[in-house]
């Protein structure tokens, strides 16, 4: 089987209140991404959350991802995910061109529609429109960008651009490209329909669920005539490793089950059933009701979180393969773990875990998808 791309990603988890705590939490972020752009990963990912204190504090990762790109040479920024219903694409378009600019064409444009109601009810927009807003936004950013800096009109119920120019134009031609967060086949379905690239995650339903959602992507590319070789498919997944398993347990065991809780709590709050994510309701009661130990040890065998020594992170990673992944994004910073810890596993990952994949980003070889 061919290598993972193996990237970092970031929520930004702050566990304490103290604007001290938050700034190493920053401060620890850039530094890693410092050394997995020595080290030779292929990417660095951030999210966008608001209003979420603790979990998440990536309220502004365009601005996280161009102070990284003045600290590294070859990374590739990934955005994961800019919330399109939550700002003008016009905007969306200028910030996104900007970072591709200052970063000498590396951004890797992850959309979404965000997944909390609060975010929703806060930036004054319908909750249940969210999928046709997420359409058109990207619509419309991408149209701007064909516009090569000529004027743009466009009017929907949700947005409109008066016939402007807007600049500056991105780095990459014909855009950077684009991908499309989901943690349902139905989303899976959208962003296959318009051959983007896939942004999934293991945590919310397990590797084996999840490996049935990208067959179906991948079934969808191909009955709307795009090629499944030719599409990317990153699953983003808790991870720790370390020499052996009970270290690896007795240092992330409690960061990530923190995170996790957090997790479910944004993507499926404790009044949200829907029969078709029955597993995430699992997974909720997992978190919230199970003691730790017997939560962790399901957690593990669905590969929603991987807490293994050496041997345990490359039959994992061998999972994860198998499931359709073309990228491995390690959330290695997750639930406030100490920076030292981090980058073990960022070092330890690269030395042993992979020691014979190329070691030096590939980039995008077969070019942006563009729909």
């Amino acid at each position: 089987m061919p290598s993972l791309r193996v990237s970092l990603g970031y929520e930004v988890e702050v566990r304490g209140r103290t604007k001290d705590v938050e700034k190493r939490a920053f401060d620890g972020a850039v530094a890693q991404a410092e050394l997995a752009d020595d080290l030779g990963y292929e990417a660095v990912w951030f999210v966008e959350h608001h209003f979420t204190r603790g979990f998440s504090h990536s309220s502004a990762p365009d601005l996280i991802l161009a102070a990284i790109s003045q600290r590294t040479r070859r990374l590739r920024l990934g955005l994961g995910v800019v919330l399109l219903p939550f700002q003008s694409p016009v905007r969306t378009a200028e910030r996104v061109a900007t970072l591709d600019v200052l970063s000498g064409g590396r951004v890797e444009f992850g959309t979404g529609r965000g997944a909390s109601p609060l975010e929703y009810q806060a930036f004054d927009r319908p909750f249940e429109r969210s999928r046709r807003i997420w359409e058109e936004s990207l619509d419309a950013v991408l149209r701007i960008w064909a516009a090569e800096g000529g004027p743009v009109t466009i009017d929907t119920p949700y947005f409109t651009v008066p016939g402007v120019s807007v600049h500056p134009r991105p780095a990459q031609d014909p855009h950077p490209p684009v991908w499309v967060a989901s943690t349902s086949r139905d989303g899976y379905r959208a962003a296959a329909r318009r051959g983007y690239h896939l942004l999934g995650m293991t945590m919310l339903k397990g590797v084996d669920d999840v490996a049935e959602d990208i067959a179906e992507y991948r079934r969808t590319l191909a009955e709307h005539g795009f090629d499944p070789d030719t599409r990317r498919v990153a699953l983003m997944v808790p991870w720790h490793v370390a020499p052996t398993r009970d270290e690896a347990v007795a240092t992330a065991a409690d960061a990530v089950l923190w995170y996790i809780r957090r997790q479910v709590n944004l993507v499926t709050p404790p009044d949200y059933y829907d029969a078709r994510h029955a597993t995430h309701r699992v997974l909720g009661q997992l978190a919230a009701g199970m003691p730790a130990e017997a939560a962790l040890e399901t957690l593990r065998d669905h590969r929603m979180v991987v807490i293994d020594d050496v041997e345990g992170s490359r039959r994992a990673v061998d999972r994860i393969r198998a499931a359709g992944a073309t990228d491995l994004i390690l959330q290695a910073q997750v639930g406030g773990l100490d920076h030292e810890h981090v980058c073990d596993t960022i070092k330890l990952f690269h030395r042993e875990v992979e020691p014979g994949r190329a070691w030096r980003g590939q980039g995008t070889q077969e070019g942006p998808a563009s729909g």
